[in-house]
């Protein structure tokens, strides 16, 4: 677990990095957009991966976001041109669903507990 923060806290660095020299040419700008984003990473680090671990249905949603995505971004490589408004929607539309999801599982859990019976 702490290996793949730290692998992703170096990926996002080097993301951030690349995003902060394209934006500025001032050094002190790139720094400290590096700094901040590996400290909001492992400030956030943990109560990210709590949420994940009780909801892995999460984790497919995701993916589910990153392949549709890639998939658009490939098809405008190709001269295909795909509204925004379609791929937006499509992703709220789907997150929608996966909070109504979590609503239940957690409403079925509180139903689900044994109460305390006192004779």
């Amino acid at each position: 677990m702490i290996g793949q923060i730290i692998v992703l806290d170096m990926v996002f660095s080097v993301d951030s990095i690349i995003t902060a020299v394209g934006m500025t040419p001032h050094i002190p700008v790139m720094v400290i957009a590096v700094v901040v984003a590996v400290a909001v990473m492992l400030f956030a680090a943990t109560p990210l991966a709590n949420f994940i671990n009780g909801n892995p249905t999460v984790v497919m949603l995701g993916l589910g976001f990153l392949i549709m995505i890639g998939m658009t971004l490939i098809a405008e490589g190709f001269g295909a041109h795909v509204s925004k408004g379609y791929v937006y929607t499509a992703m709220a539309f789907a997150a929608m669903i996966e909070g109504l999801n979590m609503m239940s599982r957690r409403a079925r859990r509180k139903r689900a507990k044994p109460k305390n019976i006192k004779a």
